[in-house]
Order: C-alpha cells, then sequence, then structure tokens
C-alpha cells in the first residue's frame, strides 16, 4: 500500500507520539530521520517544511503540519478515530486537556530539559528553574490523574491525549539525563499509570519499541533508547 503520510522524525522525539497515532490510526506511513547529532531539523530543506526547526513534522495530502497537538488533532479528526467527534459531549474536556497537556505541560517539560536555553548559563538560577518545573509538573501529573477514567483520558480504547501523555511521562522519568529525576514516581499518578499499563500490550507500542529502540516497557519502565538510526538527543 501506498504511504499516505511522510513522518519526519528523531528517536525518542515528540514524532514519537504522531508514530504511536499513525500506527493506532492503521495509516501508511513512510519516515524520514532528521539527524539531530547534524543539526538537519535547522536545515533549509527541514525549515521549509517547519521554520521553527523543531520535530516533528508530519507531509500530509493537504501539505506539512507541525505542532504535535495539531497534527494530532488533525489525524483524528480526518479518521474518526482516537479522540471525541466534533459534536460529542466529550469533545469540550478532551480539547481542554489535550491543549493543555500541548500548551502547559510539554512547555514546562522543555523548560526542565532545556533550562540553559530559557535561563541561560548560570548553574544555580538552571538548578531553581529545574526545582520549580518539578514542582510545577508534578501538580500538572495530579490535576490529569483526578481527571482520567472517561473515554478521551484512560478508556477502554486509546486516544490520541492517552499517547501524547505517554510519551511524555517516559521522557520526564529519563531526562534530563544528569540531574535528578527522583521527583517522579509513577505510583503517585495511579490513573494515568493504568494508562501506560494499557498502551504497552498495544500492537502500535510494540512496533514503536522496534523502530525507535525504546526497550520492552517503553512507559512503566522506560529505559534510554538504543534505536537503528539517529539519535534521540
Amino acid at each position: 500500500m501506498t504511504p499516505t503520510y511522510r513522518l519526519h522524525y528523531a528517536p525518542d522525539n515528540a514524532s514519537l507520539v504522531i508514530r504511536l497515532a499513525l500506527l493506532e490510526l492503521g495509516q501508511p506511513f513512510d519516515t524520514l530521520l532528521i539527524d539531530r547529532r547534524q543539526r538537519q531539523q535547522d536545515s533549509k530543506g527541514y525549515r521549509q517544511l517547519n521554520p521553527n526547526g523543531l520535530i516533528p513534522v508530519l507531509e500530509t495530502p493537504d501539505g506539512p503540519i507541525f505542532e504535535t497537538a495539531a497534527i494530532l488533532l488533525w489525524l483524528a479528526d480526518r479518521h474518526g478515530a482516537l479522540a471525541p467527534a466534533p459534536n460529542s459531549t466529550g469533545r469540550a474536556p478532551f480539547l481542554k486537556w489535550l491543549f493543555f497537556a500541548s500548551n502547559t505541560l510539554h512547555a514546562d517539560l522543555r523548560q526542565l530539559f532545556y533550562a540553559e536555553k530559557y535561563i541561560g548559563p548560570d548553574a544555580d538560577l538552571q538548578q531553581s528553574l529545574r526545582t520549580g518545573m518539578t514542582r510545577r509538573l508534578d501538580t500538572h501529573l495530579r490535576n490529569l490523574d483526578y481527571a482520567a477514567g472517561t473515554d478521551w483520558l484512560g478508556g477502554d480504547s486509546p486516544s490520541v491525549l492517552d499517547l501524547y501523555l505517554a510519551c511524555q511521562m517516559r521522557w520526564m522519568a529519563l531526562y534530563p539525563a544528569q540531574h535528578d529525576r527522583s521527583w517522579f514516581n509513577l505510583d503517585q499518578y495511579p490513573a494515568l499509570q493504568a494508562i501506560l499499563v494499557r498502551l504497552e500490550t498495544r500492537p502500535s507500542v510494540h512496533h514503536a519499541q522496534e523502530a525507535e529502540g525504546l526497550g520492552p516497557t517503553p512507559f512503566t519502565h522506560p529505559i534510554h533508547p538504543t534505536p537503528p538510526e539517529g539519535s534521540a538527543t
């Protein structure tokens, strides 16, 4: 079957969320590695697809799309799966938490992972920022844990929000590699933990494990990836 989509990806980056969504939807796609070590995300060709130089980009019949939440919502609506229908009663709460995951949770993660880009070279200031971010992230997760248990978060079938949060929680457990991550304890968020356990049984996750070298339990007991090509950082 001819691929409908092309995913520009780097292992264990935000493109992982899109890979999982495409697999769950059963949509044919091919991938193109963006080598972060070679800074290919800053190349002229990639910047023509995403002027911000961020991963991922999904090439579609309607043109390239960037921003993780935008891609997820577009895919869910186009294929009528992985999200509440536009006119359903679950649509409003789904949208508010999806954009919370993107605009608040993911934004705070970036400050945790790349403190030097936000606060400058001072190590003490970087640590202060990271400490503040871990407190915020814990609050975010507790709020999401309380909200879980619906068709759009923790339901019988995964939603794009489930996939997005699972990847973000994986990254919390692993990164930044050189700093204390003891603040993150999956047991403190039992409803979210149950989502991660269920996802690890999905064929989509098994496929992604092999494609990006994620290890046997990529969400509940993650290890640093050993991808067959490219690098996570």
